[in-house]
C-alpha cells in the first residue's frame, strides 16, 4: 500500500507537458516492456476511441480515450511494487524517472491496466486502476490467466474537459511519430511493431509511416557537422544532432528538439537563434514533364548523454536551466544555439541567399530613409534581425546598435579619465575620439536629413490645394515654430527657426504667438530673445531682439489704408513697447534693454506688385538684389526691417543646406 498525495503530485506538473505526453509514456513503456523479453516479434496498438456522437456538422467524433496494447513482459511483482513506488528506480538504466504515470491522470481522468505475466510456469492476469488519492494502485486483482503470453493493456480513459486530440488518424499518427522519432531513426535498434487503428477504420503501421515517409514527407540531411561540445562542470559534453527536412508542415515552423532516452523532450523554434528559419522553405521536383515546387520545414533533433541524465521527472524539460549555471555549467540556450549552427549549415544557400536578401533592404532602408545611420552599418551585426524586416524592425534595430555604442563610448571615456599613466592616455584617446566622433557623425547626417523632410513639408504648405487655395499662415507658422508656445514648452528640437535664420537656433528665449504682457492683447507671431552675441561701448552686453511676422501666401489685403494689420508698423509698435518697459514674457522673466539694443524686424508675405508698390512709396523700403525682398533701417530706434517673401525664405534656407544634402546624397 502506497501513500502518496497523488492530488497534488499531479497539480505540480509542469506546463510544458501536452496531451500526447501520456500517451507517449505508456508507448514507450511498452516498448521497454517489450525489450525486456528479448523478442523480435514485438508488437503495440494503439487504439483510439471517440465519444460516439457525430457532430451536427457531419465532422468525426471528439476522441476521448485510448487503449495500449503490447506484447511485452507484462506487470510482474517486480513491475508492479515500481508503479506503485514514487521515484521508482526500476527503470533508472533507460532513463525511467518513477513519475511519467502520473502525467496521465493530468490530462485523462482514469487509468486501468489489464496485464498478462508469467510466475514461474502459470500466467496471471493483474488488473487494477491508478487511485487519485492516497494509493497508486486501487482495485487490483490477480487471476490465472487462460491466455498463455505475456503483455499488457493500459487503458486511458476519457480525456479530461479542454483538452483536445486532432480528429484524423493520420494527423494523430503523425503526430506520434514526430515524438517518437528517435526510436525508428536511432542506428542499430529496430523498433518494435507500433499500430495505430480505430474500429472500421484502416489501421496505420508507424513503422511503415516512417519507412515510406523517409524520402516523401522526411528526408534525412546529411551534414559535414553533426557533433559539438560544450565544457559542462568538471568535463566537456558531446552532443550529436541529425537534421531532417519535414515535407507538408502545414502551419508548424523549423524546430529544435532535444532529445533524452529516445524520446522528444522540449521543442524549440529555430528561428529563436537564426531568424531566417521562420519563413517555409522550397524545392523543385520533377513529376514527368511538370516541375513542383514543394514546402518543408527542418527539425533538428539533440542527442547526448547530458540530456539523458538531466531530463525532468515528467519528461516536459530539463533540470538544468536556459542557461549556464555552476551547478551545471550548460544551458539549454548553449545546445539549441550549437545545435541551430549544424541546421542552418544543413540548408546552406537557402540561409545565405535569406540573409542577403535582409541585409539588402535593411541597406536599401538606410539609403533612402535613414543615411544617419550608416556608419553604423559597418559594424553592426544583423543576423538577429528579423528575416523579412519591416522599416520599424530596422530602425529599432539601429537605434539600439546606437545607444549600445554610445554607452560604451561613455565607459571607456570615464575609464580613461581615470587613468594616471598618460602613456596610456595618448595612446587610447586617438581611438575613444575617433568612436565619439563617428557618433557625432550619426547625429548630424539624422539631423541633416530631418531638415531635408522639414524643407519638403514646407515647400508643399506654400503650394495651393486641390481647391485652388494656399495653406493659412497658422500651417506655416506652426511648421517655423508652433503657436501658443515658446522655449520654455517647446524644445530645440520641436521648432524649426533655421528655415528663417541659422542664428535663430541660438537663442535663450522665444516667444511665438503669445501676448508679451501676459494679458489678451496683441501678439507677435514670433518674437526672439537672443544670447549675447557682440559688444558696444564700454563692453557691455547688447541682447539683439528679432521679431517675425506672417502673412498667408499670396494675401496683399494688409496694405490697404483700412486695414488694421499694417506688419510693419505691428513691428515697430512691438519695439517701442519693449523699449518703454511695457512687456514681460510670458512666464514674468524681465525683458532686458538697453539704449542700444539692437531690434530685427522681419515680415514674411507674398511680394506682389501691390504690396512692393507699398513698400517703396509708403513705406520708403529699398529692394534687395535679388528683387524678393525689401529693407529699411529705422536708426531712431535702433531697428532694421525686412519684407521677404516665402519663396526666398524657402530659396535661402535650401540654399544653406543644399551642399549637406548633395554631400548625404539626398539632394
Amino acid at each position: 500500500m502506497s501513500n502518496v498525495n497523488i492530488k497534488r503530485a499531479v497539480d505540480n506538473i509542469r506546463a510544458n507537458t501536452t496531451i500526447y505526453t501520456p500517451v507517449i509514456e505508456v508507448i514507450v513503456n511498452a516498448i521497454q516492456a517489450i525489450e525486456e523479453t528479448g523478442r523480435a516479434d514485438g508488437k503495440i496498438i494503439i487504439r483510439v476511441q471517440r465519444n460516439g456522437q457525430m457532430q451536427t456538422d457531419g465532422s468525426l467524433p471528439e476522441i476521448s480515450s485510448f487503449e495500449i496494447e503490447d506484447n511485452g513482459i507484462g506487470f510482474t511483482e517486480a513491475h508492479r511494487d515500481s508503479f506503485d513506488t514514487l521515484y521508482t528506480d526500476k527503470k533508472i538504466k533507460d532513463g525511467g524517472k518513477g513519475f511519467g504515470r502520473f502525467t496521465c491522470l493530468k490530462y485523462f481522468k482514469n487509468l486501468h491496466v489489464r496485464s498478462v505475466f508469467q510466475d514461474g510456469d502459470v500466467f496471471n492476469e493483474r488488473r487494477f486502476s491508478m487511485g487519485e488519492d492516497k494509493d497508486i494502485i486501487v482495485n487490483e486483482k490477480i487471476e490465472p490467466s487462460q491466455r498463455q503470453e505475456s503483455g499488457t493493456v493500459v487503458s486511458l480513459l476519457t480525456l479530461r474537459e479542454g483538452k483536445e486530440f486532432e480528429k484524423r488518424l493520420a494527423t494523430i499518427a503523425r503526430n506520434l511519430v514526430e515524438r517518437l522519432l528517435p526510436y525508428f531513426i536511432t542506428k542499430d535498434y529496430v523498433c518494435p511493431e507500433i499500430i495505430l487503428t480505430e474500429v472500421d477504420e484502416k489501421s496505420i503501421c508507424l513503422n511503415d509511416y516512417v519507412r515510406k515517409n523517409v524520402s516523401s514527407e522526411l528526408s534525412e540531411i546529411e551534414t559535414k557537422r553533426n557533433v559539438f561540445t560544450l565544457k559542462a562542470s568538471g568535463a566537456e559534453e558531446e552532443f550529436s544532432v541529425r537534421v531532417f527536412k519535414l515535407y507538408s508542415p502545414k502551419n508548424q515552423r523549423s524546430k529544435i528538439s532535444l532529445v533524452a532516452h529516445k524520446r522528444e523532450v522540449s521543442v524549440e523554434a529555430l528561428h529563436k537563434y537564426i531568424p531566417e528559419f521562420e519563413d517555409e522553405f522550397y524545392e523543385k521536383e520533377q513529376d514527368g514533364e511538370v516541375i513542383k515546387k514543394r514546402n518543408y520545414i527542418i527539425k533538428a533533433y539533440v542527442f547526448g548523454s547530458y540530456l539523458d541524465h538531466n531530463v525532468s521527472l515528467e519528461r516536459g524539460g530539463f533540470e538544468f536551466g536556459m542557461e549556464p549555471s555552476l551547478l551545471f555549467g550548460i544551458g539549454q540556450v548553449q545546445v539549441e544555439r550549437e545545435a541551430s549552427a549544424i541546421a542552418k549549415e544543413a540548408v546552406g544557400s537557402d540561409i545565405i541567399s535569406r540573409q542577403e536578401k535582409k541585409k539588402e533592404k535593411v541597406y536599401s532602408y538606410v539609403d533612402n530613409e535613414a543615411p544617419w545611420h550608416k556608419n553604423i552599418l559597418e559594424t553592426i551585426d544583423l543576423s538577429g534581425m528579423p528575416y523579412n524586416p519591416s522599416n520599424e524592425d530596422i530602425e529599432l534595430r539601429l537605434q539600439k546598435e546606437k545607444f549600445t555604442q554610445e554607452i560604451k563610448i561613455k565607459k571607456d571615456v570615464a575609464q580613461l579619465l581615470k587613468e594616471s599613466d598618460l602613456e596610456k592616455v595618448k595612446e587610447q584617446a586617438g581611438a575613444i575620439v575617433s568612436k565619439i566622433s563617428e557618433t557625432g557623425k550619426n547625429d548630424l547626417i539624422h539631423y541633416i536629413a530631418h531638415r531635408r523632410n522639414i524643407l519638403d513639408i514646407f515647400s508643399k504648405s506654400l503650394q495651393i490645394d486641390e481647391n485652388g487655395k494656399y495653406s493659412s499662415e497658422g500651417t506655416v507658422h506652426d511648421i517655423i515654430f508652433p503657436r501658443k508656445g515658446s522655449t520654455e514648452i517647446t524644445s530645440f528640437k520641436d521648432h524649426n527657426l533655421w528655415i528663417l535664420d541659422e542664428r535663430l537656433n541660438f537663442t535663450t528665449y522665444v516667444s511665438s504667438d503669445i501676448p508679451l504682457d501676459g494679458k489678451n492683447t496683441e501678439r507677435p507671431d514670433v518674437v526672439v530673445y537672443n544670447k549675447r552675441v557682440v559688444f558696444r561701448g564700454d563692453n557691455e552686453a547688447s541682447n539683439p531682439i528679432t521679431i517675425f511676422e506672417f502673412k498667408k501666401p499670396q494675401r496683399d489685403d494688409f496694405v490697404n489704408p483700412s486695414s488694421q494689420e499694417d506688419p510693419v508698423q505691428q513691428i515697430i509698435r512691438y519695439v517701442n513697447n519693449i523699449r518703454d518697459g511695457k512687456y514681460k514674457t510670458p512666464e514674468g522673466l524681465k525683458i532686458m534693454v538697453s539704449e542700444n539694443t539692437p531690434f530685427y524686424g522681419y515680415v514674411v508675405c507674398e511680394l506682389s506688385q501691390k504690396v512692393e508698390l507699398w513698400l517703396e512709396r509708403e513705406k520708403d523700403f529699398k529692394p534687395m538684389p535679388d528683387r524678393l525682398g525689401w529693407f529699411r533701417p529705422m536708426s531712431n530706434i535702433n531697428l532694421y526691417v525686412e519684407v521677404i517673401s516665402w519663396d526666398k525664405v524657402l530659396r535661402d534656407a535650401t540654399m544653406r543646406n543644399k551642399i549637406f544634402f548633395k554631400k548625404l546624397g539626398i539632394l
